[in-house]
C-alpha cells in the first residue's frame, strides 16, 4: 500500500492535487489537499476523534455505509498528527 495522508488515512494517490502544500509551495508527502495547505492543518483545533467523525460524516455523504465509513477510519488516532499531539 502506498503512502496515506497521516492526518485523515486517505492514500495520497487518490489525491486530486497529490498531496498537500507545505508553506514553501512545495507539494506535502505527509498530508493530502484536503487536511494540510500552505502548511498549516485546515481543521487546526480537531482532535482525533473530531477528525475520525468528520471523515465518517463526508464518506457517508458520497454514498459509502457508515458501518464501512467507520472501518475506513478507525485507524486514524494511530497516524502520525495525532501521535505527535498526544506527546
Amino acid at each position: 500500500m502506498g503512502r496515506k495522508c497521516q492526518s485523515c488515512g486517505m492514500p495520497l494517490a487518490k489525491d486530486e492535487n497529490g498531496g498537500g502544500s507545505n508553506k514553501d509551495g512545495s507539494t506535502s508527502t505527509l498530508y493530502c489537499s484536503l487536511c494540510y495547505q500552505n502548511g498549516v492543518f485546515l481543521h487546526p483545533d480537531f482532535s482525533a476523534k473530531d477528525m475520525q467523525d468528520y471523515c465518517v460524516e463526508q464518506l457517508t455523504k458520497r454514498g459509502m455505509p457508515r458501518f464501512m465509513a467507520w472501518i475506513f477510519t478507525r485507524g486514524i488516532p494511530s497516524l502520525d498528527r495525532w501521535k505527535i499531539a498526544e506527546s
